[in-house]
Order: structure tokens, then C-alpha cells, then sequence
């Protein structure tokens, strides 16, 4: 831009708008990443309790029970986050 150009709003309007989407991308790339992250860790929670209820010889409801409060944690927290990419990805 040379010395003698001014900015007008229309161009600081649209520099904004650009701005706002491109956050709004890596928001939600970044929604889908922790998403993903939180379902890995939910389902080797269920494995690694499953495997050592087996290994000592426990019930696996007995097993289940003991880790329901954290699955209700994680699932309130995907539960979250996807509500949270949906007004994300549908504002656009």
C-alpha cells in the first residue's frame, strides 16, 4: 500500500470478515482435533478397564461401574464440544 492510499472501512471490514473466518477454521479444527482426542480417551479407558477387570477376574459391570463417572464427564465434555462446532460451522 503506498504513502498516499487510505484504508476505508469497507477495507477494514473486509480485512475483519477475513480475519474472522480464518479463526473460525482453525476453531474449529482445533474442536474436531479435541474431539477426537477425547473419544481415543474414552474408548482406551473402556479397553484398559475391560482388560484388567478380565486379567482379575472381575465382572465387567462391577468394572463399568467404578469408571461411569468419568465416561459421564467425557461424554458431557464431547457432548460440549460438539454443540460448540456445530454454532461454529453452521454460523458460517
Amino acid at each position: 500500500m503506498s504513502e498516499n492510499e487510505e484504508l476505508t472501512t469497507s477495507d477494514l471490514d473486509e480485512s475483519a470478515a477475513d480475519l474472522t473466518e480464518d479463526s473460525t477454521q482453525i476453531e474449529a479444527e482445533e474442536l474436531v482435533e479435541v474431539i477426537a482426542e477425547f473419544e481415543r480417551y474414552r474408548e482406551r479407558l473402556v479397553n484398559e478397564t475391560m482388560a484388567a477387570a478380565q486379567k482379575a477376574k472381575l465382572p465387567q459391570k462391577a468394572a463399568m461401574a467404578k469408571i461411569e463417572p468419568e465416561l459421564a464427564k467425557i461424554d458431557a465434555g464431547l457432548d460440549s464440544l460438539r454443540t460448540q462446532l456445530a454454532a461454529i460451522t453452521t454460523n458460517n
